[in-house]
């Protein structure tokens, strides 16, 4: 099914995943994908890197999850530093494959030089080429902080704004209080912005996992870092994840309280977390 339909019905739950690079990767995501079968999901998105090699493992497991017929998959689909033609013919060949949903991403320059040619500066190019090939449900991404390269919020909301307004739904980065969805949500509103935003959620399982959150995006607040380091002082690692989960679930909540259209789980191709935090919100 499409996306903007499965929001219009009622909140959804749906899970991220990355292309494997090798057997054991291939092994970990397929354990993964059968572990969530059980959770019902909305949908389930897989992510693209850039490159023709990440293109072709993008195509070839959403392709594969959408012959499975279980579950419908978004394939994340970066324009930046390719041509308008490349663009046609990916979106083209998505749309044969019977392919409904696609994120629409920016993305950055890639380093090799025969590729840094680009036809594309900003995501909401793509998703005017995506109107033009196929009748996808089109989603974009969101920065409660705001986008690295946006000069402050205000732009980056307005920036949001334009997206939205020929997009069909947003999916934000994960964050780990519920105001920064909250106020995500309120400044769009300012902006006439009604269209869904997906809360995206991923826990921090790991003392490692703080910086590391950083370097993906988004740093972790210092009362939840504090939480999870009391938990390593208490109980080392397990107690850690413990906590880390505890947060997650705790964020869930105040999220669907606050009417959140769904929940959009960063899985890392591994299913225990995730499930738990599921288990533990709907059963």
């Amino acid at each position: 099914m499409r996306i903007d339909e499965l929001l219009a019905a009622g909140p959804t739950r749906s899970f991220e995943f990355f292309p494997p690079k090798s057997d054991e990767e291939s092994a970990t995501l397929a354990a993964s994908l059968e572990d969530i079968k059980p959770l019902a999901p909305s949908f389930v998105s897989v992510t693209y890197r850039g490159g023709r090699e990440s293109r072709q493992r993008t195509y070839d497991l959403v392709t594969q999850i959408e012959r499975d017929g279980y579950v419908s998959a978004m394939a994340h689909v970066i324009c930046v530093g390719h041509t308008r033609a490349e663009m046609r013919d990916l979106l083209k060949n998505y749309s044969d494959a019977g392919v409904q949903n696609i994120m629409a991403l920016g993305g950055d320059i890639p380093n090799d030089p025969s590729a840094a040619h680009s036809e594309f500066e900003h995501a909401i190019d793509l998703i005017d080429v995506a109107r033009e090939i196929g009748d996808f449900s089109v989603g974009v991404a969101a920065h409660p902080d705001g986008h690295p390269r946006s000069p402050d919020r205000a732009s980056d909301r307005r920036f949001l704004a334009e997206k939205l307004a020929r997009a069909d739904f947003a999916v934000t980065q994960f964050f780990f209080e519920a105001s920064d969805w909250t106020r995500l949500i309120a400044e769009l509103g300012e902006l006439g912005v009604t269209k869904p935003v997906l809360p995206g959620i991923m826990p921090v399982t790991t003392i490692t996992g703080i910086d590391r959150m950083k370097v993906m995006g988004a740093a972790v607040p210092p009362a939840l870092v504090e939480r999870l380091t009391a938990a390593d002082r208490r109980g080392g690692p397990g107690e850690v994840r413990a906590e880390g989960i505890r947060a997650a679930i705790s964020l869930c909540r105040e999220l669907l309280e606050e009417r959140a259209p769904g929940l959009h789980f960063y899985t890392l191709n591994r299913s225990t977390a995730t499930s738990e935090i599921y288990h533990a919100l709907f059963e």
